[in-house]
């Protein structure tokens, strides 16, 4: 088995040693106001979420204004509409970048995005980005992923749709061209996606079988299968997020609100701290629980001389008798001397 190995997003250590890194992503849940963008990343940082992250296009560099067919969403929450038409709507434009830079700074928060041509990753090392993300459309997009890879910075890497070929693709890609930190984050690229297709036990195969840290990208409803994910080793969660989903916008119906976001960063990082170790040690919670353990006891007054037996000595709680596996072996003795009910059977007194 491949040890994963830890990297580092602006001083922060992410790996299975360390608490799960939390990414919250603002998508384009900014409904079209930089105001509103701006409230949504003091939220964000408000929730304790390690990073948060948004998306750097422009409805022209991510594809063309067309309306053949398949330049047209079917099914789905973007039914009928185009690509143009959607990605205009999400899209957080290049001039919002260095506000929202700006006000990441002011609140402490580490802010980094997902460049989608070469444009947005140059614009992104002006600002001082301090990773790259690849969404999962992006994987295969080898040349872009080589342009990111080159700056050498982490990149975190979403693998939905890539089969196995593709993921190794992707990775030696990246490694060919100077990124020494990467994350893998397992990803069903469906909006919002079934939990039963969610196959979380792909996270910790991922870090295995391509010595990478490793994670969920999570785009089920609620909190649970994001939390599974850390329980079975992962070290990285990205969750969209949104001021109220009843406010709309292109990913609002699976993101998570404020206090939900919340509880996710507490949820993941109790997971991640109850994990500890294989041990069937003692522990130290459980000190004052010892004495209310079953063991033997005087349930009825025995003279000195009389048996012992199951109506004058019982298996019961409080632990300060012998152990109840002893039964078999003092019933048919004698009792050494007058025993009390309520009193612990200990050897000296069964003769």
């Amino acid at each position: 088995m491949i040890d994963a190995p830890e990297i580092s997003i602006a001083g922060r250590p992410i790996g299975a040693a360390h608490e799960p890194y939390i990414i919250c992503e603002l998508s384009g849940n900014h409904n079209g106001s930089l105001d509103r963008a701006i409230k949504l990343l003091e939220a964000a940082a408000a929730t304790g979420a390690d990073a948060i992250k948004i998306q750097s296009y422009t409805a022209d560099t991510i594809t063309i204004d067309h309306d053949a067919p398949e330049f047209r969403v079917e099914g789905g929450l973007w039914d009928g509409r185009t690509l143009y038409d959607l990605y205009g709507e999400a899209q957080t434009p290049f001039e919002w970048h260095a506000p929202l830079f700006e006000r990441a700074r002011e609140l402490g928060v580490t802010l980094f995005s997902s460049p989608f041509d070469r444009t947005s990753v140059d614009m992104l090392e002006e600002l001082g980005a301090p990773a790259y993300k690849i969404a999962s459309f992006e994987a295969v997009d080898l040349p872009l992923v080589a342009y990111c890879a080159s700056k050498g910075k982490p990149l975190i890497i979403s693998t939905g749709m890539a089969n196995l070929r593709e993921i190794d693709e992707v990775v030696a890609t990246a490694r060919e061209n100077g990124c020494k930190e990467i994350v893998l984050l397992h990803c069903v690229s469906s909006y919002p996606a079934p939990d039963e297709q969610s196959n979380v036990r792909t996270v910790p195969d991922l870090a295995e079988r391509f010595g990478v840290v490793s994670g969920l990208s999570d785009h089920t409803s609620g909190s649970p299968v994001a939390v599974a994910s850390i329980a079975l080793g992962g070290a990285v969660v990205e969750k969209h997020f949104t001021l109220r989903r009843a406010d709309g916008g292109p990913d609002s119906a699976f993101s998570l609100e404020p206090a939900e976001f919340e509880a996710l960063v507490r949820d993941c990082k109790r997971a991640w701290r109850a994990l500890g170790r294989a041990t069937y040690d003692l522990q130290g919670s459980e000190n004052a629980s010892v004495q209310f353990r079953r063991s033997l006891y005087v349930v009825r007054d025995v003279a000195a001389g009389d048996a012992l037996t199951g109506e004058n000595i019982r298996s019961i709680r409080p632990g300060h008798g012998l152990a109840p596996k002893h039964l078999p072996e003092v019933l048919g003795h004698k009792a050494a001397r007058d025993l009390k009910r309520g009193e612990p059977l200990d050897w000296p007194l069964v003769d």
